[in-house]
C-alpha cells in the first residue's frame, strides 16, 4: 500500500520492512527500515488535523530559521521528495510525511527518574529560545483554540445545559470542582486579555514520549512537531507537570496512586529554566507555578465536558471512562495546589543555583 508513497520519495518498497510504530494516539506511523537507512512515514489524521498544509509550511519555515541561525541543533523535520515536497497527498486522498530515523534513539512512555524529567525540560525550554526572534506571524494555527481555557470552560457550561440527568448526577462531585476552581479561568483571563505575556513559537504537547533519548537517558530532541504553534510557554511547563509530576498517568482509576514528586517538579523547573531564565519576562516567571494548575485544571474540564456529551472526542474503553479520567485530573490538581509552597521554596532555591552558576561562582 505505501509502494507509490515511497517511490515519491526516491525510495524502492522492495528494500524495506515496513511495521507500525510508535504509541502515538492521533497520527498513524511506521517504521520504514533498511538495509542502510531507516525512515519514519507518518500519515497525518485530517479529522483532526484539517489543513495539513499548514502543518507543513510551519515546520519548513522553522527548519529554514534553525538551519541559518543553529545549523547544529537537531531538529527532525520531514524530508523533501523527488519533487521538493515535503507533503504528499497520496491516491487515496490521505496526506503522508517521512522523517529521517535517529538511529540509536528511543521513546519512552513513562519516566523513571528525573534525570529523563529534567534533560526533556531542556530540550523543550532550547526549542523556545532558539526561535525567539523568529517572527510568529508568519506561522499558521495548526488547531486553532488547542490551549483556550475560556473556551473550554464555555464547552463546559454548554454541556451542563443538554446532559442527561443521570450523568449530571453521577459527575456532580467532579462538577462542583470545576466550579470550585474557576479562579484559574479568572488568572487565565487576566493574562490573556491585558496581554501580559508574548505568545511565542512552543510545542504544545510536551508528554514524555515527544522526547528522543539516546541510551544514556539523555534527551537528544523533541518530535512530534505538528502542534508547534503560537502559544503561551505555560502550556509547554504545564503540559509537563501534568505529565511528569505523578507515577500515575491520566488512565489510572486508583486515585491513592496520583500523587506530586516535588522532585521533578525541580528537575522540570531547573531544565526548563537553564534555557529561558534569561528569555522569559518577569510577568512571565510568575506564571510558572500557574502553568500546571492551568493545564490540569483544562483537560479535567475536557474530560468532564466529554463525559457530559457522551463521549464524542475522546476514546473509551468502558462505561464511565472520561468521568474516572476526570475523576483523575481533579485528584491532581488537589494534590498540585497543596504542593505549591514546596513548590516555591524549590524555584527559589534553584534561581539562586543558576543565579551562582552565571555569576561564576
Amino acid at each position: 500500500m505505501f509502494d507509490d508513497i515511497l517511490i515519491n520519495f526516491g525510495l524502492n518498497v522492495s528494500e524495506y520492512d515496513i511495521r507500525p510504530f510508535g504509541s502515538g494516539l492521533i497520527n498513524y506511523t511506521y517504521k520504514i527500515s533498511g538495509a542502510n537507512h531507516s525512515y519514519i512515514l507518518q500519515q497525518i489524521n485530517v479529522a483532526v488535523f484539517k489543513r495539513p498544509d499548514h502543518i507543513d509550511s510551519n515546520l519548513v519555515l522553522i527548519k529554514e530559521y534553525l538551519d541559518k541561525h543553529n545549523p547544529g541543533y537537531l531538529f527532525v523535520a520531514p524530508l523533501k521528495n523527488q519533487n521538493g515536497k515535503s507533503i504528499i497527498q497520496a491516491a487515496d486522498d490521505k496526506f503522508y510525511r517521512l522523517f529521517p530515523f535517529i538511529e540509536g534513539s528511543h521513546t519512552v512512555n513513562f519516566l523513571q527518574d528525573t534525570k529523563e524529567a529534567y534533560s526533556a525540560a531542556v530540550q523543550f525550554g532550547r526549542f523556545t529560545r532558539l526561535l525567539n526572534h523568529f517572527d510568529i506571524s508568519k506561522l499558521e494555527y495548526t488547531l486553532p483554540d488547542f490551549h483556550n481555557l475560556k473556551l473550554r470552560v464555555a464547552q463546559f457550561e454548554q454541556a451542563l445545559k443538554t446532559a442527561e440527568p443521570r450523568k449530571l448526577e453521577q459527575a456532580a462531585k467532579e462538577v462542583k470542582a470545576a466550579d470550585d476552581h474557576i479562579n484559574i479561568l479568572h488568572t487565565y483571563n487576566l493574562f490573556t486579555t491585558n496581554n501580559e505575556i508574548p505568545l511565542r513559537v512552543i510545542h504544545h504537547d510536551t508528554k514524555i514520549n515527544n522526547v528522543l533519548f539516546d541510551k544514556e537517558q539523555n534527551a537528544l530532541c523533541i518530535v512530534d512537531l505538528d502542534t508547534v504553534m503560537p502559544g503561551y510557554y505555560l502550556s509547554d511547563v504545564g503540559d509537563m507537570m501534568r505529565t511528569y509530576l505523578s507515577p500515575a498517568n491520566e488512565e489510572e482509576k486508583d486515585l491513592d496512586k496520583i500523587i506530586i514528586r516535588t522532585d521533578f517538579f525541580r528537575a522540570i523547573y531547573k531544565g526548563y529554566m537553564s534555557e529561558m531564565s534569561n528569555i522569559l519576562t518577569e510577568n512571565e516567571k510568575q506564571y510558572f507555578t500557574f502553568s500546571g494548575k492551568l493545564m490540569i485544571y483544562m483537560q479535567g474540564l475536557r474530560f468532564l465536558t466529554d463525559f457530559l456529551n457522551n463521549d464524542i472526542y475522546y476514546g473509551t474503553q468502558y462505561e464511565g471512562h472520561n468521568l474516572i479520567r476526570a475523576k483523575n485530573q481533579f485528584k491532581l490538581l488537589e494534590g498540585y495546589i497543596n504542593a505549591e509552597p514546596v513548590f516555591s521554596e524549590i524555584i527559589a532555591g534553584v534561581d539562586k543555583e543558576l543565579l551562582t552558576t552565571a555569576n561564576g561562582i
